[in-house]
């Protein structure tokens, strides 16, 4: 499948949270989008590994995904190591995206700044033909994606750019609210964690409120790129 956009996340529920409104937007505009999960969330203090799956359909399906998978690596211990980079570079020459998307570069939760390395170093190199890999029982084409974006997480990284994702916004939430374990529940009788509080939910909003207000939009998510952007022209910025 030729995708446009490949988003990872250390996490189910990173994506979402970090640029879900951006891959709504995507989808929208008619736009291939895949995602693919790192981890099971298996280490989550809320839920199960089995309710985060189901949760994650929920979600991908909210966002109009064209697919999603899991590569089902140890939650909490990512490691950048060669069986976990191939596992990854599998997926980007399946899907051969124009962009990726992944963790944030610094962050909180030790996973993201992992993922992160670990999706840019399979990047690089899912470029090289003398890496070798299989589907299916059939050789991979090399395929190097045009970009790497990282969007911002828990950290207040400043971005590098950001997407206009004003008419998106309720699909975001929509997509992350369908973490129903996970986040704001008054009824859960389940331990309280820093992403289950009512404040937490709200900053979803007010985050992409105050990134909008700084960039004159309503609502937009940051990113930070991997190379310096060349614009051919000056069509279409807000």
């Amino acid at each position: 499948m030729k995708t446009d956009i490949l988003a990872f996340g250390a996490h189910p529920d990173d994506v979402e949270l970090g640029c879900g409104g951006t891959i709504a937007k995507m989808v929208s505009e008619g736009k291939k989008c895949v995602v693919v999960d790192l981890t099971r969330g298996e280490l989550g203090t809320r839920g199960t590994d089995e309710t985060r799956k189901a949760e994650a359909a929920d979600a991908a399906h909210i966002l109009g995904l064209s697919a999603r998978e899991n590569l089902g690596m140890k939650d909490g211990f990512l490691v950048n190591s060669e069986e976990y980079q191939m596992r990854i570079v599998k997926m980007i020459r399946k899907y051969r995206p124009e962009i990726v998307l992944a963790n944030a570069i610094d962050d909180r939760h030790p996973d993201h700044a992992k993922g992160a390395k670990l999706v840019s170093d399979a990047c690089f190199l899912s470029g090289l033909r003398k890496i070798e890999t299989t589907e299916d029982g059939e050789i991979q084409e090399v395929w190097r994606p045009k970009h790497v974006f990282h969007y911002i997480q828990w950290k207040d990284i400043k971005p590098e750019f950001v997407i206009d994702i004003s008419e998106h916004l309720d699909k975001k939430l929509e997509a992350c609210m369908a973490y129903k374990t996970q986040f704001y529940d008054p009824t859960s009788k389940e331990p309280e964690t820093p992403i289950t509080t009512k404040d937490f939910y709200e900053s979803l909003t007010y985050r992409a409120q105050d990134l909008g207000r700084l960039s004159g939009v309503t609502y937009a998510e940051g990113f930070t790129s991997e190379k310096l952007i060349s614009l051919k022209n000056f069509d279409g910025i807000v």
